[in-house]
């Protein structure tokens, strides 16, 4: 049975979120200035990303809430004991800078409107609603998308099935139905595998990518780094990907993948 549907990731993968989180992060040091910890601001960026990054895997774990995880991000960045008003005080002055980064990568658009005919549209995150929906609505793709499903609502995080599922569930189809589209090769495209769903990763590190196969580099041994799913689709490029659902895509008709 044919490809019915696409299932998105949201950050790194529609919306350029390494980027904006950056650059906000830089504003809103050039305006508050660089903590003492560190020497040099490109530090000061690496340690936000490393912080930001395992506050959220105890998030998606359950091990905290999704405001919490926002005020320890500050306190472990800031290296201080802030109470939770001081905390959120200074993780919003940040957001403002990074809100005013926000932006689509430049193959998302292109992407959507050719996929407008021929599949139904869903988004699934391991962020809030209120916060994935609200992004969406800025980007002005919001209407792009049937549902739009996340962790702290669903009670679930990728890259667990059940979160695939209930994206599957809401469009009504069946796993093998649905592709889903993300950038993080083992909690999108091995958990998006593991689910039964056509599981495509987006790597826009990638120079070259490889589909249809094992999804390592080409100047990265095989037996390196963790061992992917094969049926992994890997691309460098949204715009590669209506080739991978169906060949007709490109003239908008339904894909006859099967």
């Amino acid at each position: 049975m044919r490809i019915q549907a696409v299932v998105w990731d949201i950050d790194d993968t529609l919306f350029d979120y390494t980027t904006a989180d950056r650059a906000g992060l830089w504003a809103h040091l050039s305006a508050v200035g660089l903590p003492h910890a560190y020497p040099s601001p490109e530090q000061a960026l690496d340690r936000w990303r490393e912080v930001s990054d395992q506050q959220w895997a105890r998030f998606a774990a359950g091990e905290t809430t999704f405001e919490e995880q926002r005020r320890e991000r500050v306190r472990v960045f800031l290296g201080e004991e802030l109470s939770d008003a001081e905390a959120d005080a200074w993780f919003h002055r940040y957001v403002g800078h990074y809100e005013a980064a926000w932006a689509l990568f430049p193959d998302v658009l292109p992407v959507l409107d050719l996929l407008a005919v021929g599949y139904r549209h869903a988004i699934l995150s391991n962020s809030s609603l209120s916060n994935q929906d609200r992004k969406l609505r800025i980007l002005g793709v919001r209407d792009r998308f049937e549902s739009v499903l996340c962790a702290a609502e669903l009670g679930v995080s990728k890259p667990a099935a059940e979160a695939f599922h209930a994206a599957c569930d809401a469009l009504g189809l069946a796993p093998h139905q649905v592709a889903y589209v993300g950038d993080h090769p083992e909690i999108d495209g091995r958990g998006a595998a593991d689910a039964g769903m056509f599981a495509v990763w987006i790597d826009r590190s990638s120079v070259t990518a490889v589909t249809g196969g094992p999804a390592v580099p080409e100047n990265e041994p095989a037996g390196a780094g963790p061992t992917l799913p094969v049926d992994l689709r890997r691309i460098a490029s949204l715009a590669e990907l209506p080739a991978l659902l169906g060949p007709d895509t490109r003239f908008g008709a339904p894909s006859t993948f099967g």
